[in-house]
């Protein structure tokens, strides 16, 4: 889908086609924000938008923020649009309840993903004899059936799922933003929105201000982003995508702030002194 309000070539951007990212770019991608840029808009699930962002092939991305120390040399994090917020961490879902995860097959959206990153700081914590066993990567709206199933002892799930998992007979084992910020007293980082730097200041502060200004127009009318967001909703029922922007859309998504960066760089310290991630540059997370 593209979208025109200037002579400019339309930035190309991918992001997810949860409730969540149509409801924060819905007004940006229909030429509802003055002064916006065009957007040609492609969506794709967190894991390709990843790799996407590795081999440096959109303009701008929905990316985990357990990405970034791969492809901050090349994306600069913008200051809105994403998803951190508190009590909407990933969870991690058995059959039975209080099952022991010791050596177990674990299912999970994507292995650079921050559910994932979460997910490894929380073992580290809590299990013990070496953690968990295999690692299965499946698409997220796959995992629960398989946990159902049996075809894995437990998975890891993001989105709206934290709203559906008991029609699927499953049990809460963990909770993994209740864990991060029991430990940290910070907000839960999870999607950030990351640009080109060689889109040069200018044009990346415009998209900026732009994407502040979409997430603003969906807040001040969400009835006109139902249909966008419906359309691309999976089947999705309208009060479970009505829940899924409350949780993931709120003060952080319109402006990071002091405490959002906080859960940022804590995330990605913590991470790279576990041997998780790489470090990070002490200026990487600036936006100029």
């Amino acid at each position: 889908m593209t979208t025109s309000t200037s002579s400019e070539r339309p930035l190309r951007i991918a992001y997810s086609p949860c409730p969540n990212d149509t409801f924060v770019f819905d007004a940006l991608a229909h030429g509802r924000v003055p002064g916006g840029p065009a957007l040609d808009v492609t969506f794709a699930d967190i894991d390709i938008t990843n790799g996407m962002a590795e081999r440096g092939e959109f303009d701008v991305l929905k990316v985990s923020y357990a990405v970034l120390p791969y492809v901050l040399d090349e994306y600069a994090l913008l200051p809105c649009g994403g998803a951190l917020g508190r009590g909407c961490g990933p969870l991690v879902l058995t059959r039975e309840p209080d099952a022991d995860l010791t050596g177990r097959t674990v299912a999970v959206p994507s292995e650079k993903s921050t559910a994932y990153l979460l997910f490894r700081l929380w073992a580290a914590d809590t299990l013990k004899d070496g953690g968990v066993g295999e690692i299965v990567v499946m698409p997220f709206h796959e995992i629960m059936p398989a946990v159902r199933d049996g075809k894995v002892d437990a998975g890891l799930v993001i989105h709206e799922a934290r709203f559906t998992y008991q029609n699927y007979g499953l049990h809460k084992l963990a909770d993994m933003g209740e864990h991060w910020e029991r430990t940290t007293g910070l907000p839960i980082p999870l999607g950030a929105i990351i640009a080109k730097r060689s889109l040069g200041t200018e044009t990346l502060h415009g998209l900026a201000e732009s994407i502040t200004a979409s997430v603003r127009a969906a807040w001040d009318d969400p009835e006109v982003s139902r249909p966008y967001v419906m359309a691309h909703a999976q089947e999705m029922d309208p009060a479970v995508a009505d829940q899924h922007i409350g949780l993931y859309v709120n003060e952080f998504t319109a402006a990071l702030g002091e405490d959002g960066y906080a859960a940022v760089r804590g995330l990605l310290t913590r991470a790279a002194a576990e041997g998780l991630l790489p470090p990070l540059g002490p200026d990487a997370l600036e936006f100029t």
